[in-house]
């Protein structure tokens, strides 16, 4: 049963998480220069789409890499940016909403999964890799409308559920991966194959992505190949992809470190798909098991921490420990806590986090 104080909950978390971060972080700098601190990485890829479109900045060399950032996210900070000068300011906006709205959403899901809401949304937000729900990335946006989209669909909405689906389409490669779990959950739940036509909805954003790069460079896999091009994601073998890491990690600079989180995150990422299997969760296995697969058979291991960030399944399994056995998140709080901020204090220093 879905319960109203569960939005409650959810959004005294989220805000009150934000003030705390804004609190900790905004001492002793303007708040322009604050804005500024969180123009960091993927932030300045996104806000230069937002800009100037997929050909970049002109007069700056091109990055052969735009093209694997979907639109979504660019044309929330090209709205936003109507009312708000600063695009940096822009992207926190963009994401403290979005983020409200997913944090209502997981808290929801948990609750019809039988577990306490508000549970759900703190091990999200104490994950370390917490920082990137704040910054002005993609995936706040993302799970704002992937987590309704799955509350959808197991309350039997799939209209309304594949159309939020599209949406997340339209933001990340990983809605590809969220709608082939939709089309798991729907033969999983005996649908009537009269509404089978709706599962198309969810794939028309990547088609129409994918056409819109092939009319502007020839190429209707832009998105893919800017990957290999701007990060040298190719295709590997998922044991050479350990290997390379691995050797990766035992190095003593800072992107050592960021290796050492990426193996500790793949383990934990299995040991996820394994309960889940377990659980005979086929959709939310999917789900998860799809992007586990994209990530881990790249040359070397890249954002697979974030990521976990997406996999509100997890959350959900959490909280349902954690309903039964509280001290499970009194733990998890106390460990992963201070590794949340301290990720996000790398991240605010310009160091690579996650």
């Amino acid at each position: 049963m879905i319960t109203r104080s569960a939005a409650r909950d959810a959004l005294l978390l989220w805000l009150g998480s934000r003030a705390g971060l804004l609190v900790s972080t905004l001492l002793g700098v303007s708040f322009a220069e604050y804005a500024g601190k969180w123009r960091q990485w993927d932030a300045g890829l996104f806000i230069t789409i937002a800009q100037y479109g997929y050909d970049g900045e002109p007069g700056k060399p091109h990055d052969d890499g735009l093209p694997a950032f979907f639109p979504g996210l660019p044309v929330a900070l090209r709205a936003v940016h109507l009312v708000v000068p600063d695009w940096a300011a822009s992207g926190l906006l963009v994401s403290l909403v979005a983020g409200a709205v997913a944090m209502v959403a997981l808290a929801r899901l948990a609750e019809f999964e039988g577990a306490t809401g508000w549970m759900a949304v703190l091990a999200l937000l104490l994950f370390p890799m917490a920082v990137f729900l704040a910054a002005g990335y993609s995936e706040p946006l993302f799970l704002a409308f992937a987590i309704p989209a799955w509350l959808a669909a197991r309350l039997g909405r799939w209209p309304e559920a594949v159309l939020l689906a599209a949406g997340a389409s339209c933001v990340r490669i990983t809605g590809l991966f969220l709608a082939v779990a939709l089309v798991v959950e729907f033969v999983r739940r005996k649908e009537s194959w009269r509404r089978a036509g709706w599962l198309v909805v969810s794939f028309l954003p990547l088609v129409a992505y994918s056409f819109y790069h092939y009319r502007r460079s020839g190429d209707w896999l832009a998105w893919k190949h800017a990957q290999e091009a701007g990060w040298g994601r190719d295709f590997a073998w998922p044991w050479e992809a350990w290997r390379t890491t691995w050797q990766s990690a035992m190095g003593g600079d800072d992107f050592a470190v960021a290796f050492r989180m990426e193996i500790a995150a793949a383990v934990l990422a299995v040991g996820v798909l394994v309960w889940l299997l377990a659980l005979r969760r086929w959709g939310e296995a999917v789900y998860c098991g799809l992007q586990a697969a994209a990530l881990m058979t790249s040359a070397y291991y890249l954002s697979i921490p974030r990521s976990l960030l997406l996999w509100f399944p997890l959350w959900v399994l959490v909280a349902k420990v954690a309903t039964r056995k509280p001290w499970v998140l009194v733990l998890y709080a106390m460990v992963c806590g201070p590794l949340m901020y301290l990720n996000a204090a790398r991240f605010l220093t310009g160091a690579w986090a996650g």
